[in-house]
């Protein structure tokens, strides 16, 4: 029915527009949908309301996208999520939206989002935080927050997300929808505001995986724009959602299964790694000895980068500018101390102080050496399975404030999604279950470099065959 289209897949919208349905008609049930909810949302940074159909086709023809704050849609805002960036509008797009634009998608707004994708949470937003669809006072994830949950509360069809420690995997585990973080290098950064050049890639967050194989389909390939892009054919990913898992082998992972995941977490991903072995793979016990070390490994590494990165905005060339500054020192002193919030200016101290004399050795370069150790752990492991599955987050959504002056116990969770950047892996979340109360819960299956398609073949017959109950947030 036309006042369900909101509610609606990609891959399901392209078969009713293929039969005549108006691009203008979903747009419409999407914008009905943001002016009820999002106000107690906060999904959204920007609403496109000007946005619309191109002429030309393409596989996204007519598909609502929505883009995190943090990539570069020329003329229109994109800051992050800070202050420091108010008014900021590109000159340029990012590659992936330049893919979306020349496939046809219609790009629907930005997302709110963690400040320079600094969170676990989507608290630390200069717009206010995002607020979970499947409970009001939770968090929705983050730094990915507001993708996730515009795609959960059917505030968008699809959804693009920055993974630089779980950002795209966490907020979809935690809103009940799929995210992947693509290979480092498959997706190109050019564009993307950066947090860590070495970590972050940018990935799709959508309502079932097939949406997800049809977004990475348009977004990835070799771009000569981004130094880190790697020159390989980008394969049809639809041809990879086969129902089928025989022989295929699921590595489950001991370090995974710890003291502190929560036992509603735990029991679901036990049961989902029964589904692959009633559907004949061959599940095996694997090792990933580093695995306890990830986190200090990227909370030195993901601060020493962004320390770098974030030392451009300084009031002289774009965005925010301290007004009545004595002089250019006090205009730099100024803009930064008003334009970074409190977590951005605790990471940007925590990095610099990492790549200061005299402690560069001991510590940057101590967790580089770390990062090694756990890719070897990877590349020993995928020698005995084809995918490796985990839960994706530790707990459940927890409430918004929860953690808000505990920055520990928040980096914390991203325990299980950390290690796959450090080694550059791809990764997706899936729905797998509920707790009692009604909250998502995500299952994380991770595969070799470049092996998206084997991570979508088990995802996909996973999405078909588990007794998954399928729910809508109560909005």
């Amino acid at each position: 029915m036309m006042e369900d289209l909101h509610l609606s897949t990609g891959h399901e919208l392209k078969v009713l527009m293929r039969d005549g349905l108006e691009s203008a008609k979903i747009l419409d049930a999407l914008y009905a949908r943001i002016d009820v909810l999002d106000s107690k949302i906060g999904a959204f940074a920007l609403v496109n309301r000007k946005a619309h159909r191109r002429p030309g086709g393409g596989t996204l023809d007519g598909i609502p996208v929505l883009v995190k704050d943090n990539i570069c849609v020329k003329g229109e805002d994109t800051t992050c999520s800070s202050k420091i960036l108010k008014g900021f509008k590109p000159p340029y797009d990012a590659t992936v939206v330049r893919r979306l634009k020349e496939e046809g998608a219609v790009l629907i707004g930005k997302a709110n989002m963690d400040e320079f994708a600094f969170g676990s949470s989507c608290e630390t937003s200069c717009y206010g935080p995002t607020r979970n669809p499947w409970d009001l006072e939770r968090i929705p994830g983050g730094s990915s927050g507001g993708s996730a949950a515009a795609v959960a509360s059917d505030e968008t069809i699809m959804a693009l997300g920055s993974d630089t420690g779980g950002s795209i995997r966490q907020p979809a585990a935690l809103c009940g929808v799929v995210g992947l973080k693509p290979t480092y290098g498959r997706v190109s950064r050019y564009g993307l505001i950066a947090f860590a050049s070495s970590l972050d890639q940018i990935g799709p967050i959508t309502k079932d995986v097939e949406d997800a194989a049809l977004l990475l389909g348009v977004i990835a390939g070799y771009d000569e724009m981004d130094s880190t892009s790697v020159d390989i054919p980008v394969p049809d990913y639809a041809t990879s959602l086969a129902s089928d898992v025989k022989g295929l082998r699921v590595g489950v992972p001991k370090e995974y299964f710890v003291k502190g995941i929560d036992r509603e977490v735990e029991a679901a991903v036990k049961r989902s790694i029964n589904v692959f072995k009633d559907l004949g793979a061959l599940v095996v016990d694997i090792s990933l000895p580093h695995t306890e070390y990830a986190v200090s490994a990227y909370y030195i590494i993901g601060p020493a980068e962004a320390s770098s990165n974030l030392a451009r905005f300084d009031g002289a060339h774009y965005g925010y500018r301290a007004p009545d500054a004595k002089n250019m020192l006090d205009m730099y002193v100024r803009t930064r101390s008003e334009g970074f919030g409190r977590e951005a200016k605790r990471r940007i101290l925590l990095g610099t102080y990492c790549l200061s004399s005299g402690y560069y050795d001991a510590y940057y370069l101590k967790a580089l050496k770390v990062r090694t150790k756990i890719k070897e752990d990877f590349d020993n492991a995928f020698k005995f399975c084809d995918i490796i599955v985990t839960p994706t987050s530790p707990t459940p959504a927890f409430r918004i404030g929860e953690k808000a002056n505990d920055p520990l116990a928040m980096y914390l969770s991203d325990i299980f999604t950390i290690p796959a950047n450090l080694a550059g892996l791809p990764g997706i979340s899936i729905p797998c279950g509920f707790t009692r109360s009604g909250l998502p819960i995500g299952l994380q299956i991770m595969a070799k470099p470049f092996a998206e398609e084997t991570i979508f073949r088990a995802a996909y017959t996973f999405e078909r065959n588990a007794d998954i109950e399928k729910r809508k947030p109560k909005l």
